[in-house]
């Protein structure tokens, strides 16, 4: 999410046959599935010692079975519609699917193989037929259409109600109001874009797998440590592998100026030519979300999408985008100037690229606030982090207990599981940490869930986390850097969210929120990894377990707004690359998909040659795999929360136990079970501003 899963045994079946496999899926009974039975596990855990690859697909098949059961019963009760027989019903229909998925798509994400890929591939028409035929359904939404019109004569509590309108909407905006030709025309629509953004998902993730760079000389690495060179080494050479954004984290220390050169022409074009090209996917999935959204009513994709956010509309988003754009361009014009003398200072005479910024801003960073990123790793070791930092900050604000379980299966031996503890002694939930990149597991950090909380289903969260820290050779330190620090802070705080929901209903529990919200209570928790109460807890250096000098700590700090013009920038870009391609209407004509960029980003004066979008068009994963479309924007949107959020914080004594149960109950605990604008205005006492964002930016 920031900047969304086997043991040893396991892996065996990664080899399987797939023609075996559909042999099984054909004979398998749902009692020989443990995909399909209750796990005997804590908290009703994915029991992995069980699950193979070829009990996915009769497993998923199975579940949307029940569910369509399940409505054809809600749809022949010849009863009056009740929130009982109807929402609740609805409701309860997907219970089977939803504990499916949760495990095949944990496993889609965090440690994929060839048959899971091709189950993806065969899913995704799949899913998208069976979500429309629900979402689509006539009878069905004249039923929840009558229980929502009779909603203020129903005695119900708030959070029913509020499912009943969160129910009401979803049908609404599928297109549940539209004649049947429309419809048909809308199912035809949806298909083709689940296709499409699968094969987009695959392409990505093998350009991004096999399209880094060989070294074949030692030589050309230099500015690597021996540990990261030893980590790379592969047949007597040496291999960089691609990660999902633009800049590639090799960029900062490589010392060989042809080698950044070629790592980040790689990067920028892995996708652009070749067996990986995503071009041509990029310009149909852009046209058939405008048909999408004209047959729903409205001008563009984007409009459509908004519905039920913070933002609302496309205008408030560039509204957003004009009042940031201004300041950090100044920002980062500033920037410029500083590394092309640092490059001068360094006897270069070439004129600063995309692929010279990391490395000479670490020099800038370096002389002017001596922090080499080198030496502020020796201080985070990965454990350390988890444990006595994220953790240590979570007991602090709420409370909450660790407790290491090495009983509990996983997927990978990487993978590392800890039951949590209320203040009380009860128990809270179980969390999985999966931390290091590698081959079967696609770039970025995620939060998800195996059981999602549901006091309905009687089910406690079991939450997991993703992250693509580098994985040290064996027998060496896990040492990060502090931005990957932050990571592990942000996403844990995605896992609190998950963690505290405290719903009747699993489908607003947790963090079922919009996207202009969810990543909110994330970006608040990052603040933790520098309050000096967590941080001296946890960065301790991996060999004499000294604390963190003040110094380097003051360091850190003080380089915190150093970069932000190009952090900024490469952010707007990336989001106004969303807006622009989702506000296109069903008469644009999209021939040239790097021509169509370009122009974007010169409407908004975001064309600087020396910084480029976080992520082109041709891997922008979070808009054509992930679910983001037209929903870059929130990352941004939510940092403004956040920074107002923590800003109520400092006024209100920062780490203590009652500003942490006030937003737990306040925010973390709330789901998707109130008007997002008002949950913030209960908990900070007003409405958001953007002057403690700007000011954190350092672009004011």
């Amino acid at each position: 999410m920031k900047k969304y899963i086997f043991i040893a045994t396991i892996a065996l079946a990664v080899s399987c046959n797939t023609k075996e496999s559909k042999k099984e899926t054909n004979d398998m009974s749902t009692s020989e599935n443990p995909l399909l039975v209750k796990s005997t596990l804590d908290y009703g855990a994915p029991d992995f010692t069980k699950i193979k690859n070829e009990h996915f697909m009769p497993a998923i098949l199975k579940g949307m079975e029940v569910q369509n059961e399940e409505i054809a019963k809600i749809v022949a009760n010849t009863e009056a519609p009740t929130f009982e027989n109807t929402i609740l019903a609805l409701e309860e229909s997907s219970k089977t699917l939803d504990n499916v998925t949760a495990v095949f798509y944990a496993l889609a994400g965090a440690h994929t193989n060839d048959v899971i890929k091709e189950n993806q591939k065969e899913l995704a028409p799949k899913f998208s037929k069976h979500q429309d035929e629900i979402l689509l359904n006539t009878k069905l939404f004249e039923k929840v259409k009558t229980v929502h019109s009779n909603l203020e004569s129903l005695n119900l509590d708030d959070e029913s109600k509020h499912l009943v309108k969160e129910t009401f909407k979803r049908f609404a905006k599928a297109g549940a109001n539209l004649s049947e030709e429309d419809k048909a025309k809308l199912k035809d629509i949806n298909a083709k874009l689940a296709s499409l953004s699968n094969d987009f998902g695959k392409k990505l993730l093998d350009a991004s797998k096999k399209g880094g760079i060989v070294v074949d000389n030692k030589d050309k690495l230099k500015g690597f440590s021996e540990e990261k060179i030893k980590s790379l080494e592969k047949d007597g050479k040496y291999e960089i592998q691609l990660i999902n954004t633009t800049q590639q984290p090799s960029l900062q220390t490589l010392e060989n100026r042809e080698v950044r050169e070629e790592l980040f022409n790689k990067s920028i074009h892995r996708t652009e030519a070749g067996e990986y090209n995503t071009s041509d996917l990029v310009k149909e999935m852009v046209v058939l979300r405008a048909q999408k959204a004209k047959i729903l009513g409205f001008d563009n994709y984007a409009s459509w999408s908004l519905q039920g956010t913070m933002a609302s509309n496309p205008d408030k988003v560039f509204d957003m985008f004009n009042n940031l754009i201004p300041g950090s361009l100044e920002k980062a014009a500033s920037e410029v100037k500083e590394i092309q003398a640092e490059i001068k200072k360094n006897g270069g005479d070439f004129k600063l690229t995309p692929y010279d910024w990391n490395f000479y801003a670490e020099k800038v960073r370096k002389s002017k606030y001596s922090l080499d990123e080198n030496e502020v790793k020796q201080y985070f070791e990965i454990n350390n982090v988890l444990e006595k930092g994220v953790f240590f900050a979570a007991t602090k604000l709420y409370g909450l207990t660790f407790k290491k379980r090495t009983d509990i299966p996983v997927y990978h031996p990487d993978v590392v599981v800890y039951e949590i503890f209320e203040e009380d002694g009860s128990k809270l939930g179980l969390f999985y940490g999966d931390f290091f990149a590698r081959d079967s597991k696609r770039g970025g950090a995620w939060m998800s869930a195996f059981v999602k909380q549901s006091k309905l289903r009687n089910q406690k969260p079991v939450i997991y986390n993703v992250c693509n820290s580098p994985k040290p050779a064996d027998g060496e330190p896990a040492l990060i850097s502090f931005d990957e620090v932050e990571t592990m802070f942000h996403e844990f705080g995605h896992a609190l969210h998950g963690l505290f929901g405290d719903q009747q209903y699993a489908s607003i529990s947790g963090t079922s929120t919009a996207r202009d919200f969810v990543e909110f209570p994330s970006q608040v928790n990052e603040n933790w990894a520098t309050h000096p109460d967590v941080l001296n807890n946890y960065a301790l250096h991996y060999k004499t377990g000294e604390v963190i000098p003040d110094t380097l700590l003051k360091k850190i700090k003080d380089a915190g707004t150093f970069n932000q013009g190009y952090s900024i920038i490469e952010n707007l870009c990336s989001s106004n690359l969303d807006m622009q391609w989702h506000t296109i209407n069903v008469d644009s004509n999209v021939d040239d998909v790097a021509k169509f960029e370009k122009e974007a980003l010169a409407k908004m004066k975001l064309n600087v040659d020396e910084i480029p979008p976080r992520y082109r068009s041709t891997y922008f994963a979070h808009i054509f795999s992930g679910g983001y479309a037209a929903g870059y924007y929130s990352y941004l949107w939510t940092e403004m929360l956040s920074h107002d959020a923590y800003d109520w914080f400092k006024n209100n004594g920062l780490l203590t136990r009652a500003n942490g149960d006030k937003f737990r109950k306040e925010v973390l605990s709330r789901g998707s079970t109130m008007d997002y604008a008002e949950m913030y205005k209960t908990f900070a006492g007003r409405d958001p501003q953007a002057e403690p964002m700007l000011k954190a930016r350092g672009l004011k």
